[in-house]
């Protein structure tokens, strides 16, 4: 069971998405399988992955709260995502990420091979403009 007020606190303070409202966290967790790591009743990490669960698999939104780092549960929680039944065979997995290249490093992730054919669309006042009435009427 995934702790929603646990994810969003941490996701809202993360610098990869700060300021997210808890109702698009809450829709991000019912469209991903998601992965809550516990201490007995409180959860303590997370990690959630996007997938069709066929061919690509995107690793998103890890963390172990602050307390708990530093005894290998990211490397872990890692670990469970990535052997879970459903995202076997995946042709890719991606991710983000500003400062944890060594973790990820571990699971076989590198840079891009070929940034050249990689695109983005960003919009970067998302969460934001989710939060003010008519934010997709207002004027440029």
């Amino acid at each position: 069971m995934i702790d929603h007020a646990v994810v969003t606190d941490f996701l809202a303070a993360s610098y990869w998405s700060q300021g997210i409202p808890a109702s698009i966290v809450s829709k991000s967790i019912e469209g991903s399988l998601c992965f809550a790591l516990r201490d007995e009743t409180r959860q303590i990490g997370f990690a959630r992955v996007i997938s069709d669960r066929a061919t690509i698999a995107i690793l998103n939104d890890v963390f172990v709260l602050p307390e708990f780092r530093g005894r290998g549960l990211g490397k872990w929680l890692v670990e469970c995502a990535m052997s879970h039944p459903e995202l076997q065979g995946m042709k890719a997995w991606v991710l983000v990420t500003r400062d944890a290249h060594e973790l990820y490093g571990q699971f076989g992730f590198k840079a891009l091979a070929r940034p050249e054919r990689y695109m983005e669309l960003r919009n970067p006042n998302v969460y934001r403009d989710a939060q003010q009435p008519h934010a997709a009427i207002r004027d440029p």
